[in-house]
């Protein structure tokens, strides 16, 4: 009994322990995730070491992992977010499809195939694989940019296609002679599609949110993990059932529950059960390439993979550029687009039952698409190394230019949002600029005018107004790039108060070497604070607290003082925010209950 019970583990240890082993190694090579996925699936698989025979029941599995992915994309997506990308959806994304669909097809054609059998491979070709993109567009972090949404409305036009192709290789069966009883029977399932397609609509607009409601009250996490499984799981069942794809029905849970209170908790839930099945179906389409097959026509197969790569990377960046995308961003996508997907394994598989294509050719075509899933990181990866660094596109930001203000803001992020609104409740006019122009042609959304501008360049910093301003604010979230404002400022506009940013120690030195006025360190200001009520929630009086807090300020700007004088700065120069004296009449001693609270400061600098 213990031999069988350790025998089913074998499989389970064999998965985790191929991928702990491989992604590591991967991404520290700079090949990406997904690569590593591929590659340990491949070792694993039947045609590596031959440790699994069966991928097909493992991808079965995993297609869950791709289920969940979209669940979570769809909570990040509300109704009217998703209303207004419609264009994109249906415009870019049928313009693709069909654009690259005819080229393919040609493709197909001129290897040889006849015209169903080149328009299956090309339209197989076509779905791009969602779990890929959208894998290495977070790794990048652009799903939420201009960019990334695009290329999502397009993924998601794709999904919805493989119901209508489904329905097109049905058609061209040649099983499908009796017209008359096929006809009813499709019309049947359309009914069945449109009503689960209803049902879950309706579930989703009335009944989950109280659902999740009397879960909460019942404060058991795991049933609400558990429920949050159910909706996944039962939302992509429910469109199985009706015909349809289970991606696309957990997408549309997803954006159901967008504007739920519960969609944060919802999310979390799902996090790891979705990062993990998504890792076991990168492995299971590693095992699937048949290594055999690609021997036995690897001609064929390698001039199908660069042949339909390159043609649906061409047709890409044709659509892209013909929709007025910059030349960077049509590049991108037709690297990051240019494999076939997961869902041309449903068609093949579908084309294959209803004998429109053979088994030899289902074998070529799903080698064909394997490979080229697994070339697309290393693509990605080439761009990235060998194409020359996009510009920016300023095209509708606003510049500034002879503007005039008390304060100028330079960067707009956490720092500067927060910074601003002291001086936005006192009056004062204010100028802000960044560097991100999609940043600056957005802001004006919220409520802000913000140029675009490069605070590192005097001109810039001239026509944001810096000459006439009172203060200057650097808030970038760039050292480097916060070192060279400030030396700008002080060169160019001397009257000027400079106030900035410091990331830690170190560029606190370096802003006060380049004249800064007064420099922030964000992480020693948070931990002082954090120090000080730590303390009173021990009980300590608020006076004692702010006695041990100056202190440690005291001794903390002696010590900074005494590093810049030993790297050759006189004293006296630009205030250190800390450089505070204990509270009028508190004398200069540890408070009671407390060690010398200044000792730690001299284990090692603080950051």
């Amino acid at each position: 009994m213990a031999a069988e019970a350790s025998s089913e583990l074998i499989p389970v240890v064999t998965l985790l322990g191929a991928a702990v082993v491989a992604v590591p190694l991967f991404k520290r090579l700079g090949l990406g995730s997904v690569l590593g996925y591929l590659a340990a699936g491949l070792a694993i698989g039947p045609f590596g070491l031959g440790l699994f025979s069966n991928p097909q029941t493992i991808l079965h599995t995993a297609e869950l992992g791709v289920v969940m992915f979209l669940f979570v994309i769809g909570l990040e997506m509300q109704p009217s977010h998703l209303w207004a990308l419609r264009r994109a959806i249906f415009g870019l994304g049928s313009l693709q499809v069909a654009v690259c669909g005819a080229a393919l097809t040609l493709v197909g054609m001129a290897f040889g195939f006849s015209w169903p059998v080149a328009f299956i491979g090309a339209m197989g070709f076509v779905l791009t694989s969602t779990a890929i993109v959208m894998q290495l567009l977070g790794e990048r972090g652009e799903i939420a940019t201009v960019r990334g949404q695009k290329i999502v409305s397009v993924l998601l036009f794709e999904d919805l296609l493989i119901v209508p192709l489904l329905a097109i290789v049905a058609l061209m069966s040649p099983e499908a002679a009796a017209a008359g009883a096929e006809g009813a029977s499709r019309w049947v399932a359309i009914g069945i599609g449109a009503g689960a397609l209803a049902l879950l609509v309706a579930v989703g607009l009335w009944l989950l949110n109280p659902l999740f409601e009397v879960l909460a009250k019942a404060h058991a996490r795991e049933v609400m993990t558990a429920a949050a499984l159910l909706v996944v799981l039962g939302a992509a069942l429910l469109m199985q059932v009706g015909g349809l794809s289970m991606a696309m029905g957990a997408f549309l849970a997803g954006v159901l529950l967008s504007e739920s209170t519960f969609r944060h908790q919802l999310e979390a839930d799902i996090e790891p059960f979705r990062g993990l099945l998504l890792g076991l179906f990168f492995l299971g389409v590693g095992m699937s390439l048949d290594l055999g097959a690609v021997a036995r026509h690897w001609p064929l197969i390698v001039a199908g993979v660069l042949a339909l790569m390159l043609v649906k990377a061409l047709g890409i960046y044709a659509v892209a550029r013909l929709t007025r995308s910059t030349h960077a961003d049509a590049l991108d996508r037709a690297v990051l687009m240019a494999q076939g997907g997961e869902f041309a394994f449903v068609l093949f598989a579908a084309a294959l039952a209803g004998r429109v294509i053979d088994p030899v050719t289902n074998a070529n075509l799903t080698a064909i698409v394997v490979l080229s899933m697994a070339l697309t990181p290393l693509a990605v990866l080439a761009h990235q190394r060998f194409a020359p660094r996009a510009a920016l596109s300023t095209d509708g930001a606003p510049m500034a230019e002879h503007e005039e203000g008390q304060v100028l803001i330079i960067g707009f992020g956490r720092v500067g949002q927060i910074a601003s609104q002291n001086l936005l409740l006192l009056g004062a006019t204010i100028t802000i600029i960044d560097a991100d122009p999609q940043f600056a042609r957005e802001a004006e959304r919220f409520g802000f005018k913000v140029y675009y501008g490069d605070g590192t360049r005097p001109d810039i910093l001239r026509a944001a107004g810096a000459e006439r301003a009172q203060v200057v604010l650097v808030c970038v979230d760039d050292a480097s790039a916060a070192t060279q404002i400030v030396e700008a400022c002080r060169h160019t506009f001397p009257h000027v108060r400079v106030i900035a940013r410091a990331f830690d120690r170190e560029h606190a030195a370096a802003l006060v070497k380049a004249g800064v006025h007064l420099q922030v360190r964000e992480t020693f200001e948070s931990a002082m604070l954090m120090g000080r009520e730590a303390m009173l929630a021990l009980g300590t009086s608020p006076a004692e607290a702010d006695a041990v807090v100056a202190r440690i300020r005291q001794r903390d700007a002696e010590r900074f003082e005494m590093e810049l004088n030993g790297g050759g700065l006189v004293a006296g120069r630009p205030m250190i925010l800390g450089n505070l004296r204990p509270p009028q009449g508190e004398p200069e001693q540890a408070c009671p209950g407390f060690a010398e609270p200044v000792a730690a400061t001299d284990a090692g600098p603080a950051r």
